[in-house]
Order: C-alpha cells, then sequence, then structure tokens
C-alpha cells in the first residue's frame, strides 16, 4: 500500500512511495503528530540520483521489521534536498558540527522544535566491523530520547547555538593581486602532480578553482588547468561513448566514477571547457564542450526546452551497469580485431577497473585512427542503448538551469545552436518559474511546485539572463535580471552586507541558513557576486558593483584558509580587480562583425564580457550611444565604462586586448 509520498511531485520522494515506512513530507503537520504521540522525528534527507540513498532504502526502508519499528518508535520525515535546499542545508551543517563529516543519505533525529540530537549518513540494516546497525542506532536513540530526556535538551541546544554562531560572518577586506597569487600558490600546493586535481581521492571536478587559475593565468597557473582539463576528460569520470561527466571520481585518477550525472556539474563543466577552448585555442576543450553540451541536450533535455535535474547511477539494481564493459562484451559488439583495438585504446582489460573484472572507459592517448575510433565508438553507443537505462529525476531546478543557460551560451562560439538553447531555456524559466516577481524554484512536465527560490536560484538564473542580454543584444533579459537582483537586494540582504540563502519571508527554520562556501554547485553567496558583477559591466550600475565588492569581502578568510572551498568568489575577485573587460560591438551582421567577433572570443580575458548588436538596435547601457565608425563594424573596449578609442581592424583589436 502507498504511503504518503504518493501524493508528492518529487521523484525522490515518489522513489519511497510503496515503502512500508509511514513517512511524512516536512511540514508542521508531521512536527504536531510527533509531539502527539511524543516520539522524536526521524529526518532522512537525500536525492532521486543519489545510490548509497538507495542502498539504504533497498536494505531498511523496504523492510517491514525495520519500517514497523520506526513507525512504533517515530514520525518519519523524508527530503528532497534538491527541492528544499534550506533544510537540507541546515541539518547538513548539524550533522557535519555532530560527526565532522557529511553527505547523503543523510539521518538526523530531531526534537519537537525541528533541533538535531543526533546526526549521520548512512546506515547498514545489519552490523559491520565498525559500523552499528540502523536498528542498534534507532533503539539506542529512543532510549536516549525515554530515559535522558534532559541530556539531549541540552545536547539539542548546544547544536541549536553552534549553528546559529556559524552564520555570524566578519567583513575581513578586499582580495587584491597579492592575495589571488597566494591562493594559487596555495593550490599549488594541494595540486595533484602525478594524477592532476587537488587533494586525494575521492577527487570532485574543480570546476570553479580552474575557473579562477584560468582568470588568474601565468605558467603556474595555466599548467594546473590544463593537466586537469586533460585528466578529466581522458579518465572513467567522463563518458567518452556519448559525452557527460559522472559527479566524481571515487579514486585519485579519475578512473572509476560515482555514476550519477548531474546537471550542475555538466553545466559548468561545459562553461569551463567552452571558455577554455577560447582562451587557449584548444580543439580537444571544444570537442570536450560540444559532447557535453550535446549530452544535456539529449539526455537532459525536456520538452519543455529546460534541463532535469539528474541521470541516476544505478540500472539494473547496481551502480554503473550501464557504462562499464568487459573485453568479451567489446568483441561481442564490434570483433575480434576492432574489440582488442577498442580494449586497448579504453583501458578495458581482462582484470578490470571496476567491480566483477568490468572496466569504466577511458581515453588515455589519442586514438591512432580517427576513423576507425568513430565507427567504433558509434558501434558501442548503439549497443549501450540497448541496456537498461539508468532513471531520470526529471524535475527542472532553477538554479541548476541557469547554470545550463550560462554554460551554453559560453559554448555558442562552437556552435551557435547552442545559443538557442539557452533562449529557450530561459523564456521557460521566465514564463514559468518566474511569478509575481518571485522565483519558484522547482517544476516538473512544465507545471511549477509551490517551493520558492532560495538565493542560489535568483543569483544563477539573473547571471544566465544577463549573459542572454549580452549574447543576443536584447535588453529585455537586462531588465529580467534587475528584477531578480533587486528582489535579493530587498530580500536576501544581511546586515553586514552578505546574503542569507532564503528569504525574508520564507518558513522559519531552527537557523536562517547561510553558506559562504563553494561545494559541487556555487553557493548563493558567490553566485550573487557574479550576477552583480555581470549585472554592473553591462550597466554601469555602481550600486550593484559595491554589492559585490562587499560581499567578497566576507569571503576572505575562506578563501585564504580553504581557496579551493572558494572558487567561484575567487574567480569574482580576479574579475572584479581586471575591471572586469567590457568590449562592445557595433555593426551589421558580416564578415567584418563577425572578424571582430572571433578576434574577441580568441583573445578576450577570462571573465570579460563581450554584447554584440547592430548600431540602435540595443538598449543595454553598454551599447548605447556606440556609432559605427566609417560606416564599418566597430569595437569599443572599455573597463567599467571607460572606452579606449573605438576600432575598425581585427588587428588593432588583437593588438590591444591581446597583451592586456
Amino acid at each position: 500500500m502507498a504511503n504518503r509520498l504518493a501524493s508528492a511531485t518529487s521523484p525522490y520522494l515518489l522513489q519511497h512511495a510503496e515503502n512500508p515506512v509511514d513517512w511524512w513530507e516536512w511540514g508542521p503537520e508531521a512536527f504536531a503528530e510527533a509531539r502527539r504521540r511524543g516520539v522524536p522525528i526521524l529526518l532522512s534527507v537525500g536525492y532521486a540520483a543519489c545510490h548509497w540513498c538507495h542502498v539504504m532504502a533497498h536494505e531498511s526502508f523496504e523492510d517491514a521489521a525495520m519500517a514497523a519499528y520506526l513507525n512504533q518508535h517515530y514520525v518519519s520525515i523524508k527530503v528532497d534536498r534538491e527541492e528544499r535546499p534550506d533544510v537540507d542545508a541546515v541539518y547538513m551543517q548539524a550533522t557535519v558540527a555532530m560527526t565532522g563529516q557529511g553527505g547523503w543519505p543523510m539521518t538526523c533525529v530531531l526534537d519537537h522544535e525541528g533541533v538535531p540530537f543526533f546526526a549521520g549518513t548512512y546506515f547498514p540494516l545489519t552490523p559491520r566491523p565498525g559500523m552499528a546497525s540502523f536498528r542498534q542506532v534507532l533503539a539506542a536513540v529512543s532510549e536516549a530520547w525515554r530515559d535522558r530526556g534532559e541530556a539531549v535538551s541540552q545536547s539539542a541546544a548546544h547544536i541549536k547555538s553552534a549553528l546559529q554562531a556559524q552564520a555570524e560572518v566578519t567583513y575581513a577586506g578586499t582580495m587584491d593581486e597579492r592575495f589571488l597569487e597566494a591562493a594559487v600558490a596555495k593550490l599549488a600546493g594541494d595540486f595533484d602532480q602525478r594524477s592532476a586535481g587537488f587533494g586525494a581521492a575521492p577527487k570532485f571536478p574543480p570546476t570553479m578553482v580552474l575557473d579562477f587559475l584560468m582568470r588568474m593565468g601565468g605558467a603556474q597557473a595555466n599548467a594546473m588547468v590544463a593537466a586537469t582539463l586533460q585528466a578529466m576528460a581522458r579518465g572513467g569520470i567522463n563518458d567518452q561513448l556519448a559525452g557527460g561527466f559522472a559527479r566524481y571520481s571515487v579514486d585519485a585518477d579519475w578512473v572509476v566514477p560515482h555514476f550519477e550525472k548531474m546537471l550542475y556539474d555538466n553545466a559548468q563543466l561545459l562553461g569551463l571547457y567552452g571558455r577554455a577552448a577560447r582562451v587557449y585555442d584548444h580543439p580537444a576543450y571544444a570537442e570536450v564542450a560540444r559532447q557535453t553540451a550535446d549530452f544535456m541536450i539529449a539526455e537532459l533535455g525536456t520538452p519543455e526546452g529546460a534541463f532535469a535535474s539528474a541521470l541516476d547511477a544505478d540500472s539494473e539494481g547496481a551502480e554503473g551497469t550501464y557504462y562499464v564493459w568487459t573485453p568479451q562484451q567489446l568483441r561481442e559488439v564490434l570483433g575480434d580485431e576492432d574489440g582488442a583495438w577498442a580494449a586497448s585504446l579504453l583501458s578495458v582489460t581482462d582484470a578490470g577497473t571496476f567491480e566483477h573484472g568490468s572496466s569504466t572507459l577511458q581515453m588515455r592517448q589519442d586514438p591512432d585512427d580517427a576513423d576507425r575510433w568513430q565507427s567504433v565508438r558509434h558501434r558501442l553507443s548503439t549497443a549501450r542503448t540497448q541496456r537498461v537505462r539508468p532513471e531520470r529525476d526529471d524535475k527542472v531546478v532553477a538554479a541548476w538551469n541557469g547554470l545550463a543557460i550560462s554554460g551554453l551560451v559560453d559554448a555558442a562560439h562552437l556552435d551557435s545552436s547552442y545559443l538557442t538553447t539557452a533562449i529557450i531555456c530561459g523564456e521557460f524559466l521566465r514564463d514559468h518559474h518566474l511569478q509575481q516577481g518571485r522565483l519558484l524554484r522547482v517544476s516538473r512536465d512544465g507545471l511549477v511546485g509551490p517551493h520558492a527560490g532560495v538565493l542560489e536560484d535568483y543569483a544563477c538564473v539573473a547571471k544566465a539572463f544577463c549573459e542572454l542580454a549580452a549574447a543576443t543584444g536584447d535588453a529585455a533579459w537586462l531588465d529580467h535580471a534587475q528584477a531578480l537582483l533587486d528582489t535579493v537586494l530587498a530580500d536576501f540582504a544581511a546586515p553586514d552586507g552578505g546574503f542569507f540563502d532564503t528569504a525574508s519571508g520564507a518558513e522559519a527554520l531552527i537557523v536562517r541558513p547561510r553558506d559562504l562556501g563553494d561545494n559541487a554547485s556555487p553557493s548563493g553567496h558567490s553566485a550573487m557576486i557574479h550576477a552583480c558583477l555581470t549585472y554592473a559591466a553591462l550597466t554601469g550600475s555602481t550600486q550593484l558593483r559595491e554589492v559585490a565588492e562587499r560581499a567578497i569581502g566576507l569571503v576572505r578568510d575562506i578563501a585564504q584558509q580553504s581557496p579551493r572551498f572558494a572558487g567561484h568568489s575567487l574567480a569574482a575577485a580576479a574579475t572584479a580587480l581586471d575591471g572586469p573587460l567590457e568590449i562592445a560591438i557595433i555593426g551589421a551582421p558580416g564578415s567584418k562583425r563577425d572578424a571582430l567577433v572571433s578576434t574577441t572570443n580568441k583573445l578576450a580575458p577570462a571573465g570579460a564580457v563581450m554584447v554584440v548588436a547592430e548600431a540602435g538596435e540595443s538598449q543595454i547601457p553598454l551599447l548605447l550611444d556606440r556609432d559605427e565608425i566609417d560606416g564599418l563594424p566597430t569595437v569599443y573596449v572599455c573597463r567599467q565604462m571607460v572606452c579606449q578609442r573605438p576600432m575598425t581592424d581585427p588587428a588593432e583589436l588583437a593588438d590591444l586586448i591581446g597583451r592586456d
């Protein structure tokens, strides 16, 4: 029999709709029920593509005896972290504070006020060496609740105080050139000289850090960027057949991924490889960008023109089954000769690099026959489509679609169709998620849910709208961006000049969530800094420029201590220090204008803002009062609305921005 989650809209909650656990959705009704019964609350948080969430569900939440125990001793609440990032953020902070680590599935036990007094992540159904069973944990916590109420209350009060203290931020000053250079040096100390990337296993794509390093330039920074871009592209974390990156690598060498494919990862990596292809003029980066964009469009695109959230890691009840191969499987598809060639090229061995003698696909060297590789790739891709496909989490998240738009715009210099796709996605967000001046976070099948947008939604979508304005010359996108930014300044502002993650009228949690550090996706705070800087570059807004500069100063301590977790803020600081470079190109479409655009694409530094339009056809402030010179397409190179002499010659432009 279905439980209360049967009426949910979240794909993750629907995965648990047939559990024997008497699940509740997050809300006052669940807390009221816990008070009525005098039992604690079990909070379980995860997401649809989470492998270990599936494991815990199969082991524990589908087990009748375990469900009976939970139903007797707890009120159980299930939360989709992607639908309710505010709830997830608060309790993840608590979990890390209490255990020293976090992740999903996240398991917390709360009192009737929502304050946690126990937290953890995955718990097995039966005991394992060094790990108690889920039943043992639940029994001990239930006993403490029943017999040691005063100690439980003291623990909850201590955790609440600690969370409140974490929300306090101090302005630490600007990030000048010396500070940014020191951050590069610290990152170099964390760089893996053998396998690239930063730190040890597991390795997440350090997209925002690489973006910062690319904006800084210099031999050391560029070397780290090049090595990591190559290692990720050639590794098992990158789908060598259909494109698209997995969430992270479980090993230090990028061989074995955690197989779920998230929109927010691929959107950011698309933008990074697209920018790298332009900045470094590297065809391999361009190819990765194209493959990533094509994966997003083919596998995550929705009928409405937006992008779904993720592809699951599992199929056929196991992780990675859809993606891995044995030498025998290659031979069955390709024949003996091509099968052996492909096995050598793709590091598919008899011993295997994954589980049960299977291997992930890697491309450690370029194929010696490009045409042969294209044939092999096509045949393997076709054969793989006959396998059971991973499930798709088809909800549309506003923030991640904002990232997708930005990534597509960044890659549009490789294929103009990507800009068309970005515009369609922007129109969907504008027409559906933006309602009565407020941004709603999630939709599914074209229907928008009730969950209010959080800071990352407003910031990522505002920046995306700014970039659509720049790419199309259509100032209407800039108006939509301004409305979103105005809402943030009115409803999300913190007294110290930064921002909370939720609006002032949002549901009150035990603390108002606030996170300045970046993780797999940009923090709302750092995304807002970028949105403000981009808008200021296009409009000359001193207000938003000052807002961005103040917000950068609040991240200084994090950036100094742990630059790996402040990459997006560091990139913004580098851009702010640089100006950024503003390039306005005026003229009718044609080869002469295209030459100016191409020169800019090849030579403009990362973080530069470029706007292209015909004279008098755009109301974007950066383009106003700009005219052609001698009837020729003309480029204005500016910094903070102060411009150099207008130019019509691509060679002169190249000389100026090439030495900028």
